[in-house]
């Protein structure tokens, strides 16, 4: 009983600490999706092998979009004539960051790694983009997808994945298209992820709690081996951008280094085993050799350098891990926690009262989106 309590007041701790940011990270995503126009932004991934590459990384890394739910989102962009490298960049970035995970980052663990987080995902769904461009037929860079839908609940994610068409009707009014992008952000989207964040609390809970400290200094040798063991953990299991934060932050305050944590934070989210079939089906095979390449690659890089990194800054990555929540009134604390519980509450039970109705409630609301 005692181990309970010990893990459910650690992860109580972490939930707390992370809701204030968390809150914020939705309120962007839901204005970004008030005002910004996919359909304008697809037209400039068809041409060109870097070019395009560039935008769709851009584009991908303040949405927050899950591992599962970007599948039907790149095939509507590959519908709209985005090359394969431009599709392959959006598949990577998109779900390795995004405006709901970097403040919760921030909040768990510390400044550094918040900005190395955005970095390394715009590197790696760069390097997956040229290198698919280059290497892929001409045909593969400029032809657009035949429009044969991806259904978004065959990737596990249920109606909520995302495989909706843009209404590209005239736009309502500013204050309609706020709320409309607010209610998905807090309604729709937090009902796709927020148990699965509530899932990665509880572990990192769990670990919290019952891992000794410094394990994994004394267990996994060295940092190199580390990556690797967060490497071949990340890439078959489901976690998003957001949940996988309190985890890789617990396992650091055991004494994971942070390399290795990057390499979890750019892996877990990126992929999953119902993500990978989904590229074969959307770009072929030979794409998923280099989405998988590109991942395992540039992740265990960018961990080298972000040790070095936190060599030459004199930080200690373990020591750092939470100072940015004691920045926050204990009071203001507890009242985001229990507003972002409130709105779980609401969008899970929503999202169960219609989980059998497959009308499209998407990532992408109705509600016409006219700027940018």
């Amino acid at each position: 009983m005692d181990a309970v309590t010990g893990v459910l007041v650690a992860a109580w701790g972490g939930f707390q600490a992370s809701a204030l940011y968390m809150l914020f990270g939705f309120f962007v995503a839901g204005l970004l999706v008030a005002f910004v126009n996919a359909d304008k932004i697809a037209r400039h991934l068809g041409k060109g092998r870097v070019r395009p590459v560039f935008l769709s990384a851009l584009i991908g890394i303040p949405l927050p979009l899950c591992s599962c739910g970007v599948v039907p989102a790149a095939a509507g962009l590959k519908r709209q004539g985005a090359n394969n490298g431009a599709t392959l960049s959006f598949l990577v970035s998109t779900p390795e960051t995004g405006v709901d995970s970097i403040p919760v980052t921030y909040a768990l663990m510390d400044p550094v790694i918040a900005v190395i987080r955005p970095v390394a995902a715009f590197i790696t769904a760069v390097t997956a983009g040229i290198v698919e461009n280059i290497t892929g037929s001409a045909a593969g860079r400029g032809q657009a997808l035949q429009p044969a839908p991806l259904a978004g609940a065959s990737t596990g994610c249920g109606c909520n994945s995302g495989g909706c068409t843009i209404n590209s009707r005239p736009g309502p009014p500013l204050a309609d298209r706020t709320m409309q992008g607010l209610r998905y952000a807090f309604v729709e989207l937090l009902g796709d992820i927020g148990v699965w964040f509530l899932v990665g609390v509880l572990l990192a809970g769990v670990i919290t709690w019952l891992v000794p400290a410094n394990f994994f200094e004394a267990h996994l040798g060295g940092r190199f081996s580390a990556m690797l063991v967060m490497l071949v953990a990340g890439i078959p299991m489901y976690v998003c951008a957001t949940s996988s934060t309190p985890i890789a932050a617990a396992l650091v305050m055991k004494g994971l280094n942070p390399g290795a944590a990057l390499v979890f934070l750019l892996a877990g989210p990126a992929t999953n085993m119902a993500t990978i079939t989904m590229v074969v089906r959307l770009l072929g095979k030979k794409a998923l050799a280099v989405y998988l390449g590109a991942i395992g690659i540039c992740s265990l890089g960018l961990g080298m350098v972000t040790d070095a990194l936190y060599g030459q800054l004199g930080m200690s990555a373990t020591v750092a891990v939470g100072e940015a929540s004691e920045l926050l009134p204990g009071w203001i604390e507890i009242g985001a926690a229990m507003v972002l519980a409130g709105f779980i509450a609401n969008a899970v039970w929503r999202d169960f009262r219609h989980r059998n109705d497959c009308s499209c409630r998407s990532h992408v609301p109705e509600a016409p989106q006219t700027l940018v």
